[in-house]
Parts: C-alpha cells; sequence; structure tokens
C-alpha cells in the first residue's frame, strides 16, 4: 500500500544529517492486514506491541488503536466494523477511506507471521525512542542545568525508560513455580523464625506481619501530629542497626539536618529540645558520642530532594542497589509531596499512579517500599477520630440516596443499599474513552465516614448530592463539585445500552439545558449547572470500578475512588493529640487496617516525645 496519506505522515523531523528514522512501513501494513483477518494475529499483536505510538506511520497507528478497541469489547474486527469504530472518532476519511482497510487485508502475505511482523514494528519503535531519548539527553547537556546530579539521574531514568518498553516473558510453568516455593518454604523453617520480612523493631507488628515483606508496599497513614516520620525513622534505623540491611530514606518533607538530628536524639536518648538549642548536659555527650560511632557504620542513605518523583526514585534505588548489591528496605515521606512523571487528567489518577509506580519499584527491588501518607482531615468531622480505609483516599464521595445505574437489571439501586448488601463485583454501565457506555465491575461500595455535602442541580432537573472534592466529567475534563460553576456543561446519560432496546433516562429528546454531542452514536449529552448548595454534614459513600473508574450517579457521569495498590496500610492514632487529658496519653495506637496476605488488627507502642521516637510497650503492660 501507497503512502498516500500527507496530512497523518508526521514522521518525526529528519536529523540534520538528512537520515530518516528507522521505519518499517511494509512490516507495519502486514501486521495490521493479519489483525483484519484474524483475531489470533490481535492477541500476538497485543503482547508484544506497547500501543498506536509504536507505528511510525500515524494513520496506522489509528487503525491499530480502532482494531484493538473492538477486540477488547469482545467485538469483531474487519474492514466494515473498524472503518465505523475510524468514523465513529472522525478518523475515517483522514486514514484514506474505507478502501485502505480493504487493501491491508488483501496484501497481507500471511496472518501466521503476525508475531514476527509485531516483533519488527516494536523493534524499530524502540530505535525511534533511543534516537528520541539520545536527542533529549543532548538538550539536557545543551542546557547547562544547575543541578548536574539530577540532571543524569534524568537522563539514566530516560534511558531505563526505553529498556523496560522491552517485552519480557514473565510467564512461568507451575512446576517451577512449585519449586522455588519449596526451597522458600524449607529456607523458613531452617531459620526457625517467625519472622519472615524485614523486622521494623516494632515486637508486636513484627508478630502480626511477620516483618515487612519483600515486594510490599505499606502505606502509614495519620494526620499531622501523630508522628509518621518519627515512626518510619524507628523502622529505618533498626533495618539499617541491626538487621543490617540497607535503606534508603526519601524526605520530601524535612531536610538532612533535621532527620540527622531526629536519628541521633533516638539513637542516643537524649531530650530533643536540649538536641535542638544545643544545651546540652556533660551525661549527654558520651550518649551522643557512642550513637554517632553506632549510625556512622549503619548502611543507611538519605535523599532531602523535594522535588521527586516516582522515576528519579526508583533510578536512584536502582543504582544503590547496583553498588550495595541488595536493598533492605526504601521509605518515601511523604505521598502527598509527590507529583507524577506525566501530567494526570485529575490529583485521584496522579497518586494513584505514584502508588503504582511505588509498589513496581517494590516488585523490582524485591524489597518492601514503606509510603506515608496525610490522612483527609474529613476524620476531624467524626466523634470516633481514628482512621478508616476510606481516610486514606483522595476521592470525593455521594450521599447514600444516590442511585447507581446497573447493567444486569432495570431496578435501581442506591449507594446505601450495596454498602448495607455488601453485594461486591456489581455490573454497572461505565463510560470508555470513546464517550459509549460499556459494562463494567464496580468491584464493592463503602462508606467513608461524615463529610460536608452539597447538592448539585442541573438544567434538566437531576440533582445530586456528593462532597466538594468529588470530580464530574466537564466538557474540559474531570473537574471538582467545588470547581464548578453556573453553566458548566457536565455529562449526563443520554440513553442506556440494553440487549434488546434502548432504556430512554431522559426522553427521546434533549431534555431541557441539555445539548447533543456532535457525534452520532455516542450515549451522553451536555446538562448544564444551575446551582451547587450546601447542605450540612451527611455520610457518604464512594466506590471502585477498576480501568474506567467512572459510574452513572443519578444519571450523571461521575469519577470513582481508586484502590490503592498497598498490600498492607497502617495508621498512626494517639489520643492525646484530640485529647489532652487522655488515659491513653504516652502511648500510640498502630491500626492494621489491611494486610493483602495476612491479618489485620491492633497493636500498641509507647511514644517518647522528648526523644520523639517510639517504642515496645513492656510486655504486660
Amino acid at each position: 500500500m501507497s503512502d498516500t496519506s500527507g496530512e497523518l505522515s508526521r514522521r518525526p523531523p529528519p536529523e540534520r544529517t538528512g537520515r530518516v528514522p528507522p521505519h518499517n512501513l511494509a512490516a507495519e501494513e502486514s501486521l495490521l492486514g493479519a489483525m483484519l483477518l484474524s483475531r489470533d494475529a490481535i492477541a500476538s499483536a497485543t503482547e508484544i506491541l506497547g500501543g498506536s505510538a509504536d507505528f511510525y506511520k500515524p494513520a496506522h497507528g489509528h487503525v491499530y488503536e480502532a482494531i484493538t478497541s473492538l477486540y477488547a469489547a469482545g467485538e469483531p474486527a474487519d474492514p466494515v466494523t473498524v472503518a465505523a469504530e475510524l468514523a465513529r472518532a472522525g478518523l475515517l476519511e483522514a486514514i484514506g477511506g474505507p478502501a485502505v482497510l480493504v487493501n491491508l487485508q488483501s496484501g497481507t502475505p500471511a496472518t501466521s507471521n503476525a508475531a514476527r511482523y509485531a516483533r519488527i514494528v516494536e523493534e524499530h519503535a524502540l530505535l525511534r525512542r533511543l534516537i528520541g531519548v539520545a536527542g533529549e539527553i543532548g538538550e539536557i547537556g545543551y542546557s547547562m542545568p544547575d543541578d548536574i546530579t539530577k540532571a543524569v539521574d534524568r537522563a539514566e531514568s530516560l534511558v531505563f525508560e526505553v529498556a523496560q518498553r522491552r517485552v519480557t516473558d514473565t510467564m512461568a510453568p507451575i512446576r517451577e513455580l512449585l519449586d522455588a516455593n519449596l526451597d522458600r518454604l524449607e529456607h523458613l523453617y531452617e531459620r526457625g523464625d517467625s519472622i519472615t520480612g524485614i523486622p521494623t523493631g516494632y515486637v508486636d507488628l513484627d508478630e502480626l506481619l511477620s516483618g515487612l515483606q519483600p515486594s510490599g508496599l505499606v502505606v502509614v497513614g495519620a494526620r499531622p501530629s501523630m508522628g509518621k516520620t518519627a515512626f518510619s525513622l524507628g523502622m529505618a534505623a533498626h533495618a539499617a542497626l541491626e538487621a543490617r540491611r540497607p535503606v534508603l530514606f526519601f524526605s520530601l518533607e524535612m531536610g538532612h539536618l533535621e532527620l540527622t538530628q531526629r536519628l541521633l536524639c533516638a539513637e542516643a536518648r537524649v531530650d530533643s529540645s536540649r538536641m535542638r538549642n544545643g544545651r546540652l548536659t556533660e551525661a549527654d555527650w558520651p550518649k551522643i558520642s557512642h550513637a554517632v560511632g553506632r549510625l556512622a557504620e549503619a548502611p543507611l542513605w538519605i535523599d532531602d530532594n523535594p522535588n521527586l518523583t516516582v522515576m528519579e526514585i526508583r533510578a536512584k534505588a536502582r543504582r544503590l542497589k547496583s553498588k550495595v548489591g541488595d536493598v533492605g528496605m526504601v521509605i518515601v515521606d511523604y505521598l502527598q509531596l509527590m507529583s507524577g512523571s506525566n501530567p494526570a487528567e485529575n490529583r485521584q489518577v496522579e497518586v494513584s499512579t505514584i502508588s503504582r509506580g511505588l509498589k513496581i519499584l517494590a516488585r523490582e527491588l524485591e524489597a518492601p517500599v514503606v509510603a506515608l501518607s496525610q490522612l483527609s482531615r474529613a476524620l476531624e468531622l467524626r466523634a470516633d477520630k481514628r482512621p478508616l480505609l476510606a481516610d486514606l483516599r483522595e476521592s470525593g464521595c455521594l450521599t447514600a440516596d444516590t442511585v447507581v445505574t446497573r447493567c444486569d437489571t432495570d431496578t435501581p439501586v442506591t449507594m446505601g443499599e450495596l454498602v448495607e448488601s455488601g453485594e461486591r463485583d456489581v455490573p454497572v454501565w461505565t463510560l470508555d474513552r470513546h464517550y459509549r457506555l460499556v459494562p463494567g465491575v464496580m468491584t464493592h461500595a463503602f462508606s467513608s465516614g461524615v463529610k460536608e455535602v452539597f447538592e448539585l442541580r442541573l438544567a434538566s432537573g437531576r440533582r445530586v448530592r456528593a462532597s466538594a472534592n468529588h470530580p464530574f466529567l466537564a466538557m474540559g475534563g474531570w473537574r471538582r463539585l467545588d470547581e464548578l460553576e453556573v453553566g458548566t456543561p457536565l455529562a449526563v446519560a443520554r440513553r442506556v445500552p440494553a440487549p434488546q432496546r434502548e432504556l430512554a433516562l431522559v426522553g427521546a429528546g434533549a431534555g431541557p439545558g441539555e445539548e447533543r454531542l456532535e457525534l452520532d452514536g455516542l450515549d451522553v449529552c451536555w446538562d448544564q449547572v444551575v446551582s451547587v448548595e450546601a447542605i450540612g454534614a451527611h455520610e457518604v459513600f464512594d466506590a471502585t470500578v477498576p480501568g474506567t473508574h467512572n459510574f452513572l450517579a443519578d444519571g450523571v457521569v461521575v469519577h470513582n475512588s481508586i484502590e490503592q495498590d498497598a498490600d498492607v496500610v497502617l495508621f498512626i492514632y494517639r489520643d492525646e493529640v484530640y485529647h489532652p487529658d487522655s488515659p491513653d496519653r504516652g502511648t500510640a495506637e498502630i491500626l492494621v487496617a489491611k494486610h493483602r496476605n495476612g491479618p489485620t488488627g491492633m497493636t500498641r507502642l509507647a511514644f517518647l516525645d522528648h526523644y520523639t521516637r517510639f517504642a515496645n510497650m513492656a510486655r504486660g503492660v
């Protein structure tokens, strides 16, 4: 097939030498033709390629995206259906029309060679990506950056991204997996120790968790003044000093000096106020000298760069592993201060991406990664201020009477009813990136406590009650409720697909204030905001819909809570922070709210505020 779609051939500009970036149009055309003929070819291609960006010719990328979208929806992919998909996206004429698809199909040498075609496409894409990265690294050098170390780290992460794109075979037969598991069991049995992971030094917590497990992501959440940093420094010091395991501590909140002072104070058992003002006693100096000697030999590294991204953390952790051969623990203080490597549609998605990146780092290092997290201030409104899992999520919430649109029945169901019944894996309608309602799964709904609630009214008469930070799909993307203004267009369901019919939510035509989208076949239209009014504090709820991360709430498209990637979630609660005369003064509750591979529960620690340090409670107390 000749290269005739000039407007879509936006190839990367050639280098000054006039060289053309590596590509193989014949392989791209043969692969797409095979995919139009065979579902097996589609499966082979998606296993190897990273996406439509792997195609040199943009028109080919659009065709690939249309085919894979149909395949993901369980629909057939042939020249007719793919043409319809492209037309729906407004791209059919841009790629050259339906005849191009027919030519691709008829010009395929052999569908059985699809995997090899895909490999050729992928290899050329990697070479082009490498060329692009080399140019970007060159620009970094020519820009004469002030922070050379950061510049080198950025260059390393860029090259690592290219290397990570290589598809590796992650499948293994069960026989090999069982052998590896038996070897590990024999090792643990011979060692005879109940702590199978990295010990935290907090005895009761270690017994509950069996230590922090390799490849695990541990989130430690608390409100300000509860002692998140002191708690994590205690874990870091114990792992480095007692277990002699290398620890890497990233602090986006405190600097080197303050962190070192805290470590020294806790290790020397010297009053923190005297450490800060320098009014030390004669008895303090020998203790400080001994603590300095111990800490100086500890395999502990601290990085206080306040602008770190997940990619930079991963690069630095990999570099440390290459130096010391093993990393025992990585600690990040704290999650909400981090920014993503790429801009996200909202903070919910960005935090989820960061969390996912830290989980990937834990698996890469085969070491626990501990991420500290600031909890939502919404818990301050509750009588019992002990944290709940819902306080960890950066998401908004809906009231109990909010109606969720299921895709398995016409009978409406409310958020409150879903939580009360405990029903899981609820089939619901969710909006895909093509603005079509498709079946999805609401894995579970849950209470998020009591929050201030606002009633959102739309021109069509729809009403939704939600917290101020709940995101709604506006014409320009996801926007929080407290960012909406009168007249803001929001996406609402125009029709809901059904096996044999369409269920009209707002009648045959657009309702008052609604404006249909220009493209035919879409399942949503725009409804305008009329008012947003405060209605007081109410118990609120949220839900999780993996993949699309949205569902219909009273017919309006709303974002959902994003499930944490954490294997373990710990909360720190000190009652004296809220009640100075508390009988539990001087103690802290460590709440294990989530434990993917074991029990949850609560343990207690002593909090020695004059040392800014947590310590084990005396046994029997």
